[in-house]
């Protein structure tokens, strides 16, 4: 059996960080995956999440399953969270998931069995993972414009009745680049018209503009629309990446709407994983109940959000006084963890080669995790990069 298995395509983000590792020059830097680093290069545990940990420790007599939904105190800290109103979370259910790969994979199933031969659209670029994902669950899947305000627009104004359209709710990846308000307005008035549902993956909610603002487009949708489905991940926003914590949320027009949506969403659950792991969501409902903590939380989640818009803002400043005023501009209108460079595959691996800076081949870099004084030595990296190779030069 195992010798008609096809070679299988490696996974291009884990197959970036091994070249990193194998790399001798100790100048090199990993921008590949998508995690926060401080200012000393390391992804830090965050003291509100430390004394959670130490309280969970001292009260902790058992490891007895919890049920396919999860930790119920998780899920009701995180309606409260994201959606923010009584009046929504009134008309909203939630299950713990695997993470946010987790909760994405748990709501394409739903949408496969709700309307089996769905069409969701992702955007052009997208997360590398969510065409897998929803083609795994038996979806179709198309493509809108991302970039382009206008052709978003345009594109999505081809989604049809029963269609879900997947959106990033804020700190877009791979490109850093969100709609304004304006367009989100637009989103929402055309799903009413068209009849399509919205699909929000909320990763990085905290990181961009604040929390209550990253969390503006999600509310929105959901206070002007019948239906809206959100996977959220707590992997950046608190730390937990290998924790795997994530929230499955179901928004629908009344409870009677929402009667068989959490059976279906366990019922998936049970034949993907049975049922998530509690350590994290422990930790973060621990932290959301409790009002120094959850202080305590919101304090560091601004100081990170501080030092990636700094490290932003000096790359774009050094790009700049290198004579890279275009590229210096685009960078600085995008937000949270990721930037997208204007360099084709081959000027990222240009600027592999050359300098040891390490982003993914389509151009994305993870500008949380560079330190600050790095930031000089990635800007000379980016502008050698930008130069047109040498004649005798290969990539």
């Amino acid at each position: 059996m195992l010798e008609l298995l096809p070679a299988p395509p490696a996974d291009p983000l884990w197959d970036l960080t091994a070249e990193y590792a194998a790399d001798p020059r100790p100048e090199r830097l990993d921008l590949v995956l998508g995690v926060y680093r401080d200012h000393t290069g390391v992804t830090p545990v965050m003291a509100a999440v430390k004394e959670a940990e130490l309280r969970l420790a001292e009260r902790s007599g058992s490891k007895e399953y919890l049920g396919l939904s999860g930790n119920t105190a998780f899920n009701r800290a995180m309606l409260t969270t994201v959606l923010g109103t009584e009046a929504l979370t009134a008309r909203a259910t939630a299950v713990q998931t695997v993470a946010g790969t987790g909760a994405l994979r748990l709501l394409a199933d739903l949408v496969r069995q709700t309307r089996p031969g769905t069409t969701v659209w992702i955007s052009d670029p997208a997360y590398v993972n969510h065409r897998p994902i929803l083609e795994g669950a038996g979806l179709s899947v198309r493509t809108f414009r991302w970039l382009d305000p206008t052709g978003l627009l345009e594109d999505l104004r081809e989604a049809g009745r029963g269609d879900v359209v997947l959106l990033q709710g804020c700190c877009h990846n791979p490109t850093g680049a969100d709609p304004s308000p304006e367009t989100w307005e637009e989103l929402a008035g055309l799903a009413a018209t068209n009849g399509w549902v919205p699909f929000v993956d909320l990763a990085y909610h905290g990181l961009g503009d604040g929390l209550d603002a990253d969390l503006w487009p999600t509310r929105m949708l959901a206070e002007r629309l019948p239906e809206v489905l959100i996977a959220v991940s707590c992997s950046k926003n608190f730390g937990l990446y290998s924790d795997r914590t994530g929230c499955a949320v179901v928004v629908g027009s009344s409870a009677r709407a929402l009667r068989h949506v959490e059976t279906a969403l366990q019922n998936a659950a049970r034949t993907l994983y049975s049922m998530p792991p509690d350590h994290g969501a422990a930790v973060v409902a621990t932290v959301l109940e409790d009002e120094r903590l959850k202080a305590l939380w919101l304090a560091e989640l601004d100081a990170m959000r501080h030092r990636i818009t700094a490290n932003r803002t000096d790359l774009v400043a050094h790009l700049g006084a290198l004579g890279h005023e275009e590229a210096a501009s685009a960078l600085g209108r995008q937000k949270g963890m990721f930037s997208m460079l204007p360099l084709t595959p081959e000027g990222m691996l240009r600027m592999r080669r050359r300098s040891g800076i390490y982003g993914t081949t389509a151009g994305r870099i993870n500008i949380a995790g560079v330190s600050a004084h790095r930031i000089p030595f990635l800007a000379r990296g980016i502008a050698d990069a930008l130069r047109a190779p040498a004649a005798t030069e290969t990539v």
